[in-house]
């Protein structure tokens, strides 16, 4: 029971964190590119960061929790001998360069941003959103024994 309530905690959680960057590269980050319009991505960024922050922490922390449920400890993290370690492996590879760009975007590209500098966050908007996306793919791939 433990188990599946990290679950359906980390599902929600990447329901939040992955569609919300979905939704902002499908819906808004073609409009503010046509417009040149920093404004659509910057008020889409002030109010997804308040639910989605949080979510990517609880993404965080609950992947962690099941990883030790399936026995792949931090002395385990990173060697890739066993299925379920290759996925914990990559999904914290991608975890750490999520946390990289973020990092990046709210230190140096959203207090900076301006229509001449959009296209440079068009792209790491992109980047995070394939990163979520291929971090749910290798997720569901634990449901079938894992990489």
């Amino acid at each position: 029971m433990y188990h599946q309530l990290l679950l359906i905690t980390h599902l929600l959680a990447a329901t939040i964190w992955v569609g919300g960057h979905l939704f902002l590269s499908l819906r808004f980050l073609p409009e503010a590119l046509k417009k040149k319009d920093v404004t659509i991505i910057q008020n889409f960024k002030d109010k997804f960061e308040p639910i989605g922050m949080p979510a990517l922490i609880v993404l965080a922390t609950t992947g962690i929790l099941m990883a030790y449920d399936y026995d792949i400890t931090i002395t385990k993290w990173f060697s890739f001998t066993d299925a379920i370690e290759k996925v914990v492996s990559l999904k914290l590879i991608l975890f750490l360069l999520t946390v990289g760009l973020a990092v990046n975007a709210q230190l140096f590209l959203f207090p900076k941003l301006t229509s001449k500098s959009l296209p440079k966050a068009a792209v790491q908007i992109i980047l995070v959103t394939l990163i979520g996306v291929t971090m749910l793919v290798l997720g569901s791939l634990v449901r079938i024994g894992g990489l």
